[in-house]
């Protein structure tokens, strides 16, 4: 049989108990005649308990040493792992990211994977041992320094690691049975969806559902590598992301699901001058501090005053970055001033069918309309209409889409297992 690459988030690893129920599952694989490559995360809240311990020594830690310490509780994960299924009689071999072969560029905190070059990972399976590998790291082509790949990025790692190896399947095991049609703690009547695109699943992780890392499904949708999402906390088969031809497509429904996001905030560059690259010049600034924007809307241009509103949204732990450098560039941009609010949440509709079936757009206005939701800015593609509504409105929001779409379960309820969602 061929190879299988799993990873496991840390609230399946979150204690000595769940860690030996995990090597359990990892040695039944083995027995069945696969060869398993395994990819772990942190146990539990260890890098949030690593980032508050680093903000009581220093207020702003030097990138470098943040890396090499959160990098840490993926190794504590990855020897228990090993210990765990050598107690079950299997021989594992552990590897940081750099030892197993996880090449990314120098930037900490956030890297990006260049190569993957797993020779030591192919000689353990060669030798018939279970390889664990730490998620989430890698090492610097350029300085040679130990990176991260930004929060998420065991799942990128486990994909990427699946194409180099050409597995057969990526499994990701959180503590759901698979992706839903909504986030189960806010609907507990949320569907689990047996089959996503690729297309589908990358609209969903931009928007804000956290079962997956945008990155990876990146990664996989380029080497057409199939990922499984499933429960590790029990047998049940759960989501598969794969190429799903255009003629099925047509045949699926409309909706696949509702995603929503937390943590996002938006700025308004008020009174900036009408007439070509001046919007050039506010992105440049900002994409220079390394922030991403998401949705973005300007204005009418007043003919008084020959001057238009500029307003997008970002992660709200980049939003005083994004104003301290805009504010810095003020005099040469020429706008009047910056309006900024971290209030706000964002809640996207998704499904391929969108294509096809006209009045998806005025059934999610109506949906909101009935709920008493002003939308203050809109973002559509072929397959998603996302809007900004006020934060404390997301739960009425998703519940209102979830409902009208007629996307409820009438079988049974959710279940969220670990409690965290990875």
């Amino acid at each position: 049989m061929g190879l299988v690459v799993q990873k496991y988030g840390g609230s399946s690893v979150a204690n000595a108990e769940r860690i030996k129920k995990v090597a359990q599952r990892i040695v039944a694989t083995r027995k069945e005649g696969h060869d398993v490559c395994v990819v772990v995360s942190a146990m539990g809240d260890t890098t949030d308990d690593l980032l508050e311990l680093a903000a009581q020594v220093s207020p702003l830690p030097p990138g470098r040493e943040m890396d090499m310490l959160l990098t840490a509780g993926e190794r504590i994960s990855m020897a228990l792992l090993a210990m765990a299924i050598a107690n079950l009689g299997m021989e594992a071999r552990s590897f940081t990211g750099s030892q197993a072969g996880v090449i990314t560029d120098s930037t900490h905190g956030r890297a990006q994977i260049i190569d993957v070059a797993p020779g030591r990972i192919r000689e353990a399976l060669d030798h018939g041992h279970i390889a664990i590998v730490a998620g989430f790291q890698g090492v610097s082509q350029d300085t040679k320094d130990i990176t991260t790949l930004g929060r998420g990025g065991s799942d990128t790692t486990a994909v990427a690691l699946a194409a180099a190896l050409n597995a057969e399947v990526c499994e990701i095991y959180t503590d759901v049975d698979g992706v839903f049609t909504a986030d189960p703690r806010l609907v507990p009547t949320a569907r689990r969806i047996a089959r996503l695109s690729y297309e589908e699943m990358l609209e969903m992780a931009a928007s804000g559902a956290k079962i997956l890392h945008l990155r990876c499904v990146e990664y996989a949708r380029r080497f057409a590598l199939p990922i499984h999402v499933r429960s590790s906390f029990s047998t049940k088969t759960g989501t598969w992301i794969v190429e799903i031809p255009e003629e099925e497509q047509m045949e699926a429904p409309i909706i696949s699901g509702v995603a929503h996001e937390r943590g996002e905030a938006k700025i308004t560059v008020v009174g900036v001058p009408d007439k070509p690259g001046e919007a050039a010049q506010i992105f440049a600034v900002v994409a220079d501090v390394g922030v991403n924007i998401d949705m973005i809307v300007q204005n009418v241009s007043s003919v008084a005053t020959g001057r238009t509103d500029i307003t997008f949204t970002l992660p709200s732990s980049d939003l005083t970055t994004a104003v301290e450098a805009l504010s810095k560039a003020q005099a040469s941009i020429g706008f009047e001033s910056l309006q900024s609010d971290d209030q706000i949440g964002k809640v996207s509709l998704v499904g391929a069918g969108m294509r096809t079936h006209p009045g998806v757009t005025a059934k999610f206005f109506s949906a909101m309309a009935d709920a008493g939701i002003n939308v203050e800015m809109i973002s559509t593609s072929q397959i998603r209409i996302s809007v900004v509504v006020r934060e404390d409105e997301l739960p009425i929001a998703v519940a209102a889409l979830h409902s009208a779409f007629d996307l409820d379960s009438t079988g049974d309820i959710a279940t969220v297992y670990g409690g965290t969602g990875r």
